[in-house]
């Protein structure tokens, strides 16, 4: 069994995102959950109400020797918008942010890495993505976990921005994803 490590993101709705990073080989695991906020174990209602301060996120197990944290970072700087402030599409507020809460210093020179990335692919575009501290994290309720291969497939929202997410990730990282 090999070590893993993990990783936190937010890129507008954990479903959304959740979705994408389940696709990829060397995760393990994807659990939606709330970070980067002041309230004790927010809920999903209040989060969604801009008032707590946390973002919808995900939280990414993963073996580094079959997916690196760089590559993760490529992919989630890839399949949501980064130079969109505080909104992915439709859902608008800072609990939607683009937002990277690395958990030691090798991933915040990653994380600054990537960004810069970014930014270099994509002249006339500035990602805003935010480099966060890695504050409590608070596991979503139970029914957003494995959205997509649940609900999601019926949720009209949902069949309009994952299938979309997920031709990204297709096209540009076919090489990472689960045989």
């Amino acid at each position: 069994m090999s070590a893993t490590e993990q990783a936190i993101i937010a890129g507008g709705c954990f479903w959304c995102t959740e979705a994408v990073f389940r696709q990829l080989g060397g995760v393990s695991e994807v659990e939606s959950g709330y970070i980067g906020g002041t309230m004790s174990d927010p809920t999903y209602k209040q989060v969604c109400s801009g008032t707590t301060g946390h973002a919808e996120a995900i939280r990414v197990t993963f073996a580094a020797e079959t997916i690196t944290y760089a590559d993760l970072l490529d992919v989630f700087m890839a399949t949501h918008d980064p130079s969109q402030l505080n909104r992915q599409g439709n859902d608008i507020g800072t609990q939607y942010r683009s937002a990277i809460f690395p958990l030691d210093d090798a991933q915040r020179a990653e994380a600054e890495a990537a960004i810069t990335r970014w930014n270099a692919e994509h002249e006339g575009q500035q990602a805003v993505t935010t480099i966060e501290e890695a504050t409590i994290w608070y596991p979503a309720e139970d029914y957003h976990q494995e959205y997509w291969e649940g609900e999601g497939q019926r949720n009209p929202y949902c069949m309009a921005v994952i299938p979309p997410k997920l031709a990204k990730l297709r096209k540009g990282f076919s090489e990472r994803l689960k045989g």
